[in-house]
């Protein structure tokens, strides 16, 4: 009876979230506030549905981000990566690290956070978010003239998730009488990326031949496949001490850039599923917050969020897009698009599970500043391209599309 309950309201909180996806379209908000105000409507402030498991939210978020990276990097254009390559890698490094690092001096020194609560939030909010970056650049209403753009902050959003994970995994280290090492650490840190992406590179490869080399009775089988692909390639990589994450979306990279038979159904079944999982995950971090204690947070949530929109990412961007092909506009329009969602989100439960005093406070702090900036900055991100002329009406490869019909 338990278990028919369970599914019964998972598959309303799932329709229901659908649904909310295309009301969402249409009022121009992105479609994870709406997953995320589900799920606090059905918890303990709504519906009354009790759920405070930190371990339980992370796990599903990690299983989560490892099919929406693969998913993102079977939808990236190689051809479009390529000559971003380079300025991708600095946002996504040093980027980071600039981001954290002027994001600290902003929390402790001008809003007085104190060293704990400064020093996690800078390093929690550090990367963009791969799944709201996704969604919303890919959305029906913004064209970019430039592909660049686009292809520079999807390529940063998908690869720069292991800075801040390292990053929080260190800072809570020191936090709870760890010994750290900054010589260990960015040994660990080179050596997360490098296995990263070598075991991407190789495990797509694989993965590729067996496609190629072998066909299966039923086409069913090929969705399976890629699920099978997504979990070794993620638990093998983190096993030999690469970034999982990091492996996943350069396997989609190489996956979704070669031929080989059902890839379409292949790569929109992979795109159903995270979906699915993007709708769970969120669904899920929305049950773990009440609603009651945001209101506890929302000054200091604001006057974090003023800093890091518009002082510590802007001044990361345009020191990493220095003497680039970059214009001003388009260093401005990359600032604004450094956006917040799951990934920030879920990093703040790792102080929860450390038992870091104020964890809680903490974790109703960066939900409620990624409420606000992909509220203000998702939702606003098409009014500046067109504001600042990078923008166009219809999306460019349709057009160019009909014009060779």
């Amino acid at each position: 009876m338990e278990l028919n309950i369970l599914l019964a309201v998972g598959g309303a909180l799932l329709l229901m979230s659908v649904f909310a996806n295309k009301i969402s379209s249409n009022l121009g908000i992105p479609s994870l506030l709406i997953f995320l105000a589900v799920g606090m409507l059905a918890g303990s402030d709504g519906a009354g549905f009790h759920f405070n498991s930190a371990k339980t939210a992370n796990d599903i978020g990690t299983v989560a981000l490892a099919f929406i990276l693969f998913s993102g990097g079977l939808e990236t254009e190689w051809k479009s990566v390529k000559p971003v390559l380079v300025r991708g890698t600095v946002l996504s490094t040093v980027g980071v690290v600039l981001t954290a690092g002027f994001m600290f001096v902003f929390s402790y020194y001008l809003l007085h956070l104190g060293m704990t609560m400064s020093l996690l939030i800078s390093v929690i909010v550090s990367s963009t978010d791969a799944p709201a970056v996704f969604t919303i650049l890919r959305s029906n209403n913004l064209y970019l003239k430039n592909d660049r753009m686009k292809s520079v902050l999807e390529f940063e959003s998908g690869s720069n998730d292991p800075m801040a994970v390292i990053l929080s995994v260190v800072a809570i280290s020191m936090l709870t009488g760890g010994n750290v090492n900054a010589v260990s650490a960015l040994t660990n840190l080179v050596l997360q990326l490098t296995l990263g992406i070598a075991c991407g590179f190789v495990f797509g490869k694989l993965a590729l031949l067996m496609l190629k080399k072998w066909s299966f009775v039923y086409q069913g089988l090929y969705p399976v496949f890629g699920v099978a692909v997504v979990c070794l390639v993620f638990g093998l990589t983190q096993i030999v001490k690469g970034n999982g994450y990091l492996a996943l979306y350069t396997a989609g990279i190489i996956m979704g850039n070669a031929s080989y038979p059902y890839r379409n159904p292949f790569i929109q079944f992979q795109s159903a599923l995270a979906w699915v999982l993007q709708i769970a995950m969120f669904l899920t971090l929305g049950l773990l917050v009440n609603p009651s204690e945001l209101k506890g947070v929302f000054w200091q949530s604001l006057d974090a969020t003023v800093c890091l929109v518009f002082f510590a990412r802007p001044l990361a961007v345009f020191l990493c897009l220095i003497k680039s092909e970059y214009t001003t506009n388009e260093k401005i329009f990359v600032s604004w698009a450094g956006l917040k969602g799951s990934v920030p989100i879920i990093l703040a439960t790792y102080p929860l599970m450390a038992g870091i005093e104020n964890a809680t406070y903490l974790f109703n702090l960066i939900f409620f500043m990624v409420i606000i900036s992909v509220l203000f900055q998702g939702r606003s991100l098409a009014g500046l391209a067109k504001l600042l002329d990078l923008s166009q009406d219809e999306d460019p490869a349709k057009a160019q599309s009909e014009k060779s019909t």
